[in-house]
């Protein structure tokens, strides 16, 4: 129904999600896969590079929608280290932190600041990767 609408409906895939259940997650998915790095809650941990790596290449044998991943992602590395495995990395907390922590008057700034160093690391991984 979304897609009449031109809408994509963005499934989930977790690190719990198994092989039985990524086929009913699948169904339907269209546009994109976000993979949560990490189980519990965002921007409270990190995620292991070696996991989501293994993790991803089992969902892209499973389907050729392209593989967002999210969750824990607050630093460069940790972008460029995402990009150079998956499709597109999300980011939300941090930049939620960056609103929280900065004064007001420079809370856009500080997000700015943060999107662009994030993107920068995330493009050069993808032309190294």
């Amino acid at each position: 129904m979304a897609g009449e609408h031109g809408l994509d409906l963005i499934r989930l895939v977790t690190p719990t999600t198994d092989d039985r259940r990524l086929v009913q997650v699948l169904n339907g998915a269209s546009g994109f896969l976000y993979y949560v790095s990490i189980a519990g809650v965002t921007g409270t941990k990190s995620f292991e590079v070696d996991k989501v790596k293994a993790s991803v290449a089992r969902i892209r044998k499973a389907t050729g929608l392209p593989i967002a991943v999210g969750f824990g992602v607050k630093t460069q590395e940790q972008a460029a280290a995402i990009a150079a495995i998956a499709d597109g990395v999300v980011v939300g907390s941090a930049l939620v932190s960056q609103i929280a922590d900065a004064p007001a008057a420079q809370a856009a700034q500080k997000v700015l600041e943060l999107c662009r160093a994030l993107a920068a690391a995330a493009r050069n991984a993808k032309v190294t990767a």
